[in-house]
This record gives C-alpha cells, structure tokens and sequence, in this order.
C-alpha cells in the first residue's frame, strides 16, 4: 500500500495544504518534522498518534525530525484553549523536555530519526532580530482573524496576551529554521496547529521561495469521554508508567467500546489493512470474545512499555479475571501488578492476611467478610471452618468482585 493510500485508510488526513496528497509518493525530498510540547512532564496517548501518524512516514522512506519545544512550551500554546495558559517555570520545562525526549526514543526505538529543541536556537537570539527578520513576513490581519484568536479576542472573552499571540511566529520560524538546517519541506502535526502549521509554509515561502506543506491530522477523541487525549483532560492516559501504570494502560485499551477499538487498530497499531481485516472478521463473529480490545491493548502496550512487560499485563489481567492460577505468575508480572494491588506475605490465617492486605480494617471486618462468603483464595470460598492451604509461590486472595491481593507463600 503506498504512503497516501495508508495515510487515508487509517484515517490520519484532516487538513493538508497538498493539491494531491498522492505526491507525497513520489517527493524527490522526503524530510519532515513533527513538534511535540513539554508542558507536562509526560507524553499521552494522544501524543502516541502523532506518534503514529510519524511512523508510518517512516516505514515510507522519510526522514523524521523530532522536535521537543523547550522554547515554545515557555509560552504557552493558545490553540484549542478558552483561556491563558499558565506559565511554567524554565526549570520545569526543562525537566518535562527531557521526559519528552526519553519517551521519544523509547518509543521510536530502532528508527531512524534527528531530535532537536527549539530552546538551542531561540535561547541566544535576540528580540530585534526575531522582530525584523521574522516578524516583518507577518501580516496582523490574517492572524487575528484566525479560529483560536478570534475566539478569544470576542466579545465575553478572556482575552489573548501577546505572549501566547507570539506563539504562531515561534512555531513559523521553526519551520524555516528546520528548512534550512535539515531540508525539512513537510510538517505534521494535529488539526488543532493547522493555523501555526500554515505560518510556517507561508514563511518558508516567502523568505526562501521554497515550497513547503503541512498535513494535519484529526484530534483523537475518547469517545466514552467525548473530549481529546489531551495532557490537561480529565483522567489522561499518559506514557509514563509512574503516572499510568502498565496494568491500568492495557486495561485502557481492553475495555475500549467496540466501534472504537477498530477504529484504533488502524490509528494505535501497525498491524497490515490484512491482519486488521481478519481480526475484525473473527471479532464481528464472536464479539464477547473481545479479539479486537485485546488486541489492541497488547499490541498498543508492547509499543509503549516492551513485550515484556505486554505480556505480563496479559497475564495479570487472565489471573485477576480470567480464572488463571496466581502460581503460573511470574517476577516480572507481579512486579506489573504491584502497582494496583497489595503484594503480601501469609500471616497466621486468613483473617490476620486480609487485614495485612487492606481488604479488612479489622479482625472483626474480615470475620465478617468470610461469614457473608466474600473471600476466596484460588477461586475457593473460605468459610470460617475451612483449612485453605496456599500453595507455594503466589496466591490469589480476593474480596468481593474488585478486592484482590497476591499472597506470597513459602
């Protein structure tokens, strides 16, 4: 399948400045940049389908230029956004670039690509120089006419400082910068930097007369939430584990809604139009079997976090829920699962472990619990009579439906 056919099946085109996006077959200079902000100290999954979108130009023969916007992320981008953001210290921004850029590398690991901070060319230029040689290809009129800065420039608005109204400029002269220090003629990005995509072609254009486009491509929405994976959305699902864990990241995707579990095969995935078509055939068949979610989970979290670490969320999830024994687990998968649930050692009988667990806050709790028959280890009842004896290794202890423990025994 060529790079525009794939481009348009998995549904990556909202906007481009491209007459026929099919030139982008045949371009004589494949060489493009994608910009990524540090406002937050992680990336989301939103982030991951630009990620996406990047690597497919990739498989394509293009060349990548990563860019994390250390410069760009001080003053703050007003696209999408109803009021002012707040300002960031240096210090912060600096640290989330450096997450940024690990969790580039990570997960573009093993493709070719050049990562660069917009921080390195404007931390030494001077304003009157970024006025006249940039400012000047700026016209006001097109600029506050555009969607984001009218809208925050009517009536009952907040407003628009002109920090955040200099950001259209910044992201221009990237362009131009990348242009001339690495040939960059095309720039992806989401369909919310449609405005800024278009001050860079402009700009290139008029101080280079070089040619120059922009693709964007459709906000990915959560559509059990309705909003964007945007890093300031209510319950974000981010790419560092230590704010989403690994566990909670499968389940994400496991628990998807049908219609979009398929379509995020072709947005989250680089499974072929084949693989998807068959995994879609069988799940249309039978869809209390759930193919297309676990599908994607697994795959989607062995992007992100290894197939090590896929695999065993896999396997927590069958212990937990899919009647699994504990003792098949192994190290790495419950090192998985300790982030969501206690980890402890057998205590003298299955009251006191309970307590040891959180799952009672007393002896007198946890009688209880076993009298009303809401304790099991292994999947077997404990009644206040019974002899359970753990088997060695892990056990699974569990109260009610969401309660659960491992119970190490030797």
């Amino acid at each position: 399948m060529k790079l525009s056919e794939e481009l348009i099946w998995r549904g990556f085109v909202q906007q481009t400045t491209l007459m026929d996006i099919g030139k982008l077959d045949t371009a004589e200079n494949k060489v493009f940049y994608h910009g990524f902000d540090a406002s937050a100290d992680s990336q989301t999954v939103g982030n991951l389908a630009a990620m996406m979108l990047d690597r497919l130009f990739i498989r394509h023969g293009y060349k990548a230029v990563l860019l994390a916007g250390g410069a760009t992320s001080l003053i703050g981008d007003p696209g999408g956004k109803d009021k002012e953001r707040p300002l960031q210290s240096e210090e912060t921004v600096a640290e989330n670039v450096k997450k940024a850029e690990a969790q580039l590398k990570q997960t573009f690991d093993g493709l070719d690509f050049t990562l660069v901070n917009n921080l390195d060319w404007y931390k030494t230029m001077p304003l009157l120089d970024f006025l006249r040689d940039v400012g000047k290809h700026f016209s006001m009129t097109p600029l506050v006419q555009r969607d984001y800065i009218a809208k925050r420039m009517g009536e009952g608005s907040e407003g628009i400082s002109y920090t955040e109204f200099s950001y259209t400029l910044l992201q221009g002269y990237d362009f131009l910068k990348l242009y001339r220090d690495h040939k960059v003629t095309l720039q992806l990005s989401g369909s919310d930097q449609w405005g800024n995509g278009l001050s860079g072609v402009d700009l290139v254009r008029r101080v280079e007369g070089a040619e120059a486009h922009v693709i964007t491509m459709p906000l990915i929405i959560n559509k059990s939430t309705g909003k964007k994976f945007g890093k300031t959305e209510e319950g974000a699902i981010w790419l560092d584990p230590s704010k989403t864990s690994v566990f909670r990241f499968y389940q994400f995707w496991l628990n998807v809604d049908d219609e979009s579990a398929s379509d995020y095969l072709k947005i989250f995935t680089e499974l072929s139009k084949e693989e998807i078509g068959n995994i879609l055939h069988e799940f249309s068949a039978n869809k209390a079997a759930r193919l297309a979610q676990k599908t994607l989970a697994y795959e989607v979290t062995k992007l992100v976090h290894g197939e090590k670490r896929a695999k065993s969320a896999v396997k927590a999830t069958e212990v937990l829920f899919g009647g699994v024994e504990a003792e098949t687990l192994t190290s790495d998968d419950i090192e998985v699962l300790k982030a969501e649930i206690p980890v402890v050692e057998a205590q003298e009988g299955v009251v006191a472990t309970l307590v040891a667990a959180n799952l009672a806050s007393s002896n007198g709790e946890a009688t209880r619990l076993i009298e009303a028959g809401g304790v099991s280890i292994n999947g077997e009842k404990v009644s206040p009579d019974a002899q359970i004896t753990l088997k060695k290794g892990y056990n699974l202890l569990r109260k009610g439906k969401n309660g659960f423990a491992i119970v190490t025994a030797n």
